[in-house]
């Protein structure tokens, strides 16, 4: 059943007076520096902010002992982030409507070199359509339009007839644990919304990830002499050359895959970093490559990881060099299994009705060849999962950006799909 198109108006309208306060609100996430294990503080102005809304709060550490043991958890290592989780909880006065997690991560990556950013990347910087900054795309608005869509109802005098979930999490960008938690936590609704930027579509499915380092040892000696030791980088680049087989390999199966058949390259192997040797005249003893690969939906984790071992290790058995001091393959991030939003869901129909009321036409679906949050509820909970949010630019990149109008359409959107998936009651004193 539609809104009451007056009671739609209102809140397209609430959203819309609101909004000066949200883009300050975004503003003031972006100027927290959340990189991978700093990510404290803004962890506290999440929970601060959900506190003063009346929200019923919990925080809580990584739990590694039960992370461990769970498959979808990605390796803990020195670089894991010790943040905590923080969520916020909306009780109805009379659970009549269907109960709802809106989810966020509030981590970042690095900046990069910050010669290359037109402003600097914490300095929430708006001109024209546009507010940079990293973390403004990827996710800070979203995580703030989760927050708004609310407040948009409470100023009518409104809030959702259900029981919602507003989660901020860490970890997102280097193993997805931190969402993992919420779910090990048990905390769990009748539907998801991860408001990752979409570019206005609700994503139909994405890919897994897995994080790996290769690390080659040689035999150093004098550059004049090169030929009697092993180059260690040589012997890295060769490596290299074996995985981007495996990458093609991976490739030729996306024919049965009926979301990925029609892209060109899913499977995408990306050399992250790397570093050897210790001086430009001496052959190098060591060289450490760090990897992220691709998985399609439905090779697990585990498959994947044995794949790429064996690949190395074969390699290296016929190498005449890397055959005497075997490679060694440790995995250190992202151990994630892509999955497929099954179609036909009634919170998926409710969102793009949402969405059609603000821009006048249906969300297109998409699919994404980056990680998500949203395969941990969508394949641990098995419950209808929709990642959908903005326009924004740069992710992952320099002068990261969030798009404002697009900003304030998704807002009105997820407000609109809050009321009528949740339904309404008003909030008595």
């Amino acid at each position: 059943m539609a809104l009451n198109p007056a009671l739609r108006d209102k809140i397209i309208a609430a959203v819309d007076k609101g909004f000066d306060a949200q883009v300050k609100f975004t503003q003031d996430m972006v100027r927290h520096v959340s990189t991978r294990g700093n990510e404290h503080t803004m962890q506290d102005f999440m929970f601060r902010a959900m506190k003063t809304r009346g929200y019923k709060m919990e925080r809580f550490e990584m739990d590694r002992a039960a992370l461990g043991h769970h498959p979808g958890a990605g390796a803990w290592d020195d670089l894991h982030s010790t943040a905590p989780i923080v969520v916020g909880t909306h009780y109805p006065r009379e659970e009549k409507g269907r109960s709802l997690i809106m989810q966020g991560h509030v981590d970042v990556v690095p900046e990069g070199p910050l010669d290359m950013w037109a402003t600097p990347p914490y300095d929430p910087v708006i001109q024209g359509d546009w507010m940079q900054g990293r973390g403004a795309g990827d996710m800070k608005a979203g995580c703030a339009s989760n927050i708004f869509a609310l407040d948009a109802l409470k100023s009518l005098g409104l809030q959702p007839a259900a029981t919602v979930y507003l989660q901020s999490v860490v970890e997102e960008e280097s193993t997805g644990d931190g969402a993992l938690m919420t779910h090990l936590r048990g905390y769990k609704a009748d539907a998801v919304v991860v408001s990752e930027p979409s570019h206005e579509t609700i994503t139909r499915a994405n890919i897994g990830v897995v994080w790996f380092q290769v690390e080659v040892r040689g035999v150093p000696v004098h550059v004049q002499r090169m030929g009697t030791g092993a180059n260690a980088i040589d012997g890295a680049y060769r490596i290299i050359g074996e995985l981007r087989k495996l990458e093609a390999k991976w490739n030729a199966t996306k024919d049965q895959h009926e979301h990925f058949k029609n892209i060109e390259k899913p499977v995408n192997l990306n050399i992250g970093k790397i570093a050897g040797g210790d001086w430009a005249s001496s052959v190098p003893a060591w060289c450490k490559v760090d990897f992220r690969i691709s998985l399609l939906p439905g090779k697990t984790a585990e498959a994947a990881k044995k794949e790429i071992t064996d690949c190395v290790a074969a390699f290296a058995h016929q190498d005449p060099f890397l055959s005497n001091i075997p490679p060694t393959v440790t995995f250190n991030g992202f151990q994630a299994e892509g999955y497929e939003l099954k179609p036909g869901s009634d919170a998926e129909a409710t969102l793009a009705a949402a969405h059609e009321a603000v821009f006048g036409q249906k969300p297109k679906p998409e699919i994404s060849l980056a990680y998500l949050d949203s395969r941990v509820y969508a394949l641990f909970d098995n419950v209808p999962t929709l990642n959908y949010g903005c326009i924004s630019r740069g992710v992952h990149g320099f002068d990261e950006g969030v798009n404002l109008p697009s900003l304030k359409k998704t807002t009105t959107a997820l407000a609109l799909f809050i009321a009528e998936w949740c339904g309404v009651e008003e909030i008595k004193a």
